[in-house]
């Protein structure tokens, strides 16, 4: 017993104090915030990375508008069964599965963003400068443009307007306002998702954050693909709609095109405002 006490009081003295638990565990910071990016940084102009993270977006956007518009193009084929062909959830696996590649592949270099509403909801945030923000934008709208024309060029034109050329419209049975709705919705699940996974605070504590930030946005896309492809066939991206609206340039990829780019701003906008202030009160941080 003497023996048994001796140890009792020998890890007393090593752990004198009780492990921090819940949010007393939080109340040391170790992990600095980065600071606000300026609004304007007309340095950024003179800077080979700065370029080369546009070109970096361009040629991802590219690569995505190929892959998914091109499965959009298999999902029924003449004379073959809907069991033969991709289907909805072969169409939201390409959307999920090549977001995770790209970002994986491109986040050390541009951010990985391949969507002007990411880019903007990162703006909101002041995770980067108008320059770099509108720069970006661009730079995925032309990368989606030339994806969406090269799978025209592979397809035939009688499959490519059967399929209305992979552009988003809001479908039979459903409302202008249940479209924008959707994409409001699921762009705020997918922005919300980036917003955590790259989360300064997260990535100190946990090293494998990092890592593994590609997976949870990846899913979030194809998550969010299998519960809006009836509704408006899936945005949440400005690029990927414009891009194949502009290739297929049919006044029915028209009509609804406004949903496409005011719902995803308006479901950054909202992310960035709950991350931003709810979960991470930063403006309240600042004040202290």
């Amino acid at each position: 017993m003497e023996g048994k006490e001796e140890d009792v009081k020998l890890g007393a003295n090593k752990f004198s104090e009780r492990q921090p638990i819940g949010t007393s565990a939080q109340t040391d910071k170790d992990y600095k915030e980065a600071p606000p990016a300026p609004l304007f940084e007309p340095g950024e102009l003179k800077s080979w990375s700065f370029y080369r993270a546009g070109i970096a977006e361009f040629i991802a956007t590219f690569l995505f508008l190929y892959i998914t518009v091109l499965t959009v193009m298999g999902v029924t084929k003449p004379g073959t069964s809907k069991c033969s062909t991709v289907g909805i959830q072969g169409i939201a696996w390409a959307f999920g599965g090549m977001i995770f590649a790209l970002v994986y592949c491109t986040a050390g270099i541009s951010g990985g963003h391949i969507n002007p509403a990411v880019t903007f909801g990162l703006f909101l945030a002041r995770k980067l400068s108008l320059t770099r923000a509108v720069f970006y934008i661009i730079m995925q709208c032309l990368g989606a443009i030339c994806g969406a024309g090269v799978v025209k060029g592979f397809q035939g034109s009688s499959s490519y307007e059967v399929q209305g050329g992979g552009a988003n419209v809001v479908n039979h049975g459903y409302t202008k306002g249940d479209g924008l709705g959707a994409e409001i919705v699921g762009t705020f699940v997918l922005v919300y998702t980036v917003f955590s996974a790259t989360d300064a605070k997260r990535n100190a504590r946990d090293s494998h954050v990092p890592i593994l930030a590609p997976l949870p946005i990846g899913f979030a896309v194809f998550l969010v693909h299998l519960a809006t492809i009836p509704i408006t066939g899936t945005g949440i991206n400005p690029a990927r709609s414009l891009g194949a609206a502009i290739i297929f340039n049919k006044d029915r990829a028209w009509d609804d095109h406004w949903i496409f780019w005011v719902g995803p701003f308006i479901g950054a906008a909202l992310a960035a405002v709950y991350h931003q202030i709810v979960i991470r009160a930063i403006p309240f941080k600042s004040r202290a």
